[in-house]
């Protein structure tokens, strides 16, 4: 009988108690790369100060390389030393160094430093450096099974800022945009890195922009932004389904275009009236192969910092709003948008702009002032349940967060940092 009733209490208080789904992060912006996790049993409300920090490293060089978190590890780049090497690192979940491994010479030009976030996928991690040159190791002994020098391979061009993308792993293909000749986006085999296709026909640069794959018109299809155009690519032959011409400044979209139901939007940076809207929504043919314009706007002009789609609706941050007599006075806001009409819903300071990531409803704003908000989206407009400042690191405050098995990943500059966040 005690046996009995002591089984019954246990079972209670599991039942009861609030249980976190861990899930993995295994590359950029999350599982499916759009900013979101699956992930439950999260905290609802940030205590004054924000969560609790678990650990922190430094020593992580120059870069705004986000994190992966698959298997147990923890995964960065930067770019490190004199003859400044891009060098991958491999965490425990205690933050403890278990590896480290170079990956060639790091982007030196303009904002130096490593961009690329690890793309883990099985045995394997996939680093795609700033002068392009992508790297496959071992995923728990940092042991390099092949490299390619993708612009000298595809006769690729760099670009202003080095190219920024973070690799796509699909079925039994690497995915990147070295801007070639006839290879605007080329497909390796993950595991040997030869050349599986190149997008013949399509010669552009790339727009600094990372892959992702959508379930569009019943197949899988690759989306992305290059130099001049929207691009839809099967990803079985590198063929183009869809070209959707695309003017921006500087030719950076570094923003993965939004689909859902048909309706495609992508947003790029510096918004000006004699420039083209930033924001555009296109509603694809039912084969994917052609399009309508929907709706246009110059609100919500997001630099970097990604957005989410959460029920129908688009939230990220400006970079700044130009009107007659503007003084850039509304730089950094927040903006809620209509997905299917591109209606603003609401609107709000928040923690100034920055990137975004979601879990349960909850939006976790990382804010270039060096703050991180958790955010509720509600019909009234947002509101601010608990905010964190970084204090540790270095330069910009430019890598996206990352959420995995109750915890909170911020990299700043040479500065990894794992909050607390499970519900208590």
């Amino acid at each position: 009988m005690k046996r009995n009733i002591g089984i019954t209490v246990f079972c209670l208080i599991v039942l009861i108690t609030p249980m976190c789904l861990g899930l993995d992060w295994p590359q950029f912006r999350g599982p499916a790369r759009d900013g979101k996790t699956a992930e439950t049993g999260l905290m609802k409300k940030w205590p004054d100060g924000g969560p609790e920090l678990l650990w922190s490293v430094e020593g992580l060089g120059i870069g705004f390389s986000s994190v992966a978190v698959a298997d147990g590890y923890v995964y960065t780049t930067g770019m490190v030393g004199k003859d400044k090497q891009g060098i991958i690192f491999a965490f425990d979940l205690d933050g403890r160094l278990k590896w480290v491994a170079p990956c060639g010479p790091e982007w030196s030009g303009p904002h130096e430093g490593a961009r690329t976030t690890p793309t883990v996928d099985k045995n394997s991690v996939y680093v795609f450096s700033g002068n392009g040159n992508l790297v496959c190791l071992d995923s728990k002994s940092g042991q390099q099974k092949w490299a390619v020098d993708t612009l000298k391979k595809f006769d690729g061009k760099n670009l202003k800022w080095g190219l920024s993308e973070s690799v796509l792993v699909f079925e039994n293909k690497v995915i990147c945009t070295p801007g070639g000749s006839n290879a605007a986006l080329v497909a390796l085999d993950k595991v040997t890195g030869e050349t599986v296709w190149t997008t013949r026909g399509l010669s552009e640069r790339a727009a600094y922009c990372s892959p992702v794959i959508y379930e569009i018109a019943g197949r899988p299809l690759i989306t992305t932004n290059v130099e001049k155009s929207i691009v839809l690519i099967d990803p079985d032959n590198g063929n183009v389904v869809c070209r959707i011409p695309h003017e921006k400044r500087h030719d950076l979209a570094a923003v993965s275009p939004v689909y859902e139901n048909g309706c495609l939007y992508v947003t790029t940076g510096y918004a000006r009236e004699d420039f083209p809207p930033r924001g555009m929504m296109f509603r694809l043919a039912p084969d994917a192969s052609g399009y309508t314009l929907g709706w246009t706007d110059r609100n919500l002009d997001c630099h970097h910092g990604g957005v989410i789609l959460l029920d129908g609706d688009i939230h990220g941050s400006n970079s700044v709003i130009y009107g007659p007599a503007s003084k850039e006075k509304d730089k950094g806001a927040w903006f809620c948008l209509d997905l299917a009409g591109g209606q603003i819903k609401y609107q709000g300071k928040l923690v100034g702009k920055g990137s975004v990531v979601c879990a349960e409803g909850l939006l976790y704003c990382y804010g270039e002032n060096a703050t991180v908000g958790l955010v509720k989206p509600t019909p009234a407009g947002y509101e601010m349940l608990g905010s964190l400042l970084i204090t540790r690191g270095t330069a910009e405050h430019w890598a996206h967060p990352a959420i995995s098995d109750g915890r909170l990943y911020i990299r700043h500059g040479n500065a990894l940092m794992a909050y607390d966040i499970k519900q208590k």
